[in-house]
């Protein structure tokens, strides 16, 4: 008796250790923005997507008054020697499909619905092209699946150019997940996916703190997300036919405590 009890606490302070090594931070139950003036909507309630979108990675097209992305770019191999050209096509990154407007903000508040049909999942994200020191100016993101949400500090995570060149390095792995250590978490969700949900994603300072149909749902704090110059906002779908509408972004400012 005594060796199982023995047995069974190792197994909970194991357990323990394990879940304070993720080190996944508490959820402020309150709101972290206060919405200031409106910047963005759309309802997507027309045939087109008209001049305020631009398709970044195809493609996407509206359809019954909700915005659909269906992801096109897959990996493929380099093709070496094709009959009847004797030249190569050059291998293929896949790819989310993703399309983004320019809405300038610093702090913000982003809502849409959503519903994941057959994608994987959907994301939105800020960048800022002028920048140069990530890939594509990527600076934070939100990844929305049915188990589960990432936010991600992409500017000073794996977009950042140093720690991108590490990736294909073997000798820079442990120095590279070192520095990527708290630039990314992850919450499990249970979500279906052939219903509509409501997300709020928040963004203020350093902090970004994400919420879906009212519940509040992840939270991140790291540098990167402070970027002052957000100048785009994209949204992506990674799969087939994944859908959004209703989308609004505010200015917002911090809650007061």
């Amino acid at each position: 008796m005594h060796t199982r009890l023995l047995a069974i606490a190792c197994l909970v302070t194991a357990t323990t250790f394990a879940a304070d090594a993720l080190k996944v931070p508490a959820i402020p139950e309150g709101a972290i923005a206060k919405k200031k003036e409106l910047l963005f909507s759309d309802d997507f309630e027309r045939a087109d997507l008209g001049k305020a979108w631009a398709i970044v990675v195809p493609t996407f097209s509206i359809e019954k008054g909700a915005l659909k992305g269906t992801q096109t770019r897959f990996d493929a191999p380099a093709v070496v020697g094709q009959v009847g050209t004797g030249g190569v096509k050059p291998a293929v990154k896949g790819h989310q499909a993703v399309i983004g407007t320019d809405v300038p903000t610093k702090d913000s508040v982003i809502e849409f619905r959503f519903r994941l049909g057959g994608a994987r999942s959907v994301t939105a994200e800020f960048d800022d092209r002028a920048f140069t020191g990530s890939h594509y100016g990527h600076i934070c993101m939100a990844r929305i699946g049915a188990q589960g949400i990432i936010l991600t500090d992409q500017k000073e995570g794996g977009a950042k150019n140093e720690i991108q060149a590490m990736a294909n390095d073997p000798a820079k792995k442990a120095e590279r997940a070192k520095l990527l250590a708290g630039r990314s978490v992850t919450f499990p969700l249970q979500l279906d996916a052939d219903a509509w949900h409501t997300f709020v994603l928040e963004t203020v300072g350093d902090t970004m703190r994400a919420s879906i149909d009212g519940k509040p749902v992840a939270f991140l704090q790291s540098p990167g997300i402070a970027h002052p110059t957000k100048s785009k906002v994209e949204f992506g779908c990674m799969g087939k036919d994944g859908f959004l509408d209703d989308v609004k972004i505010w200015n917002a400012e911090p809650v007061a405590k």
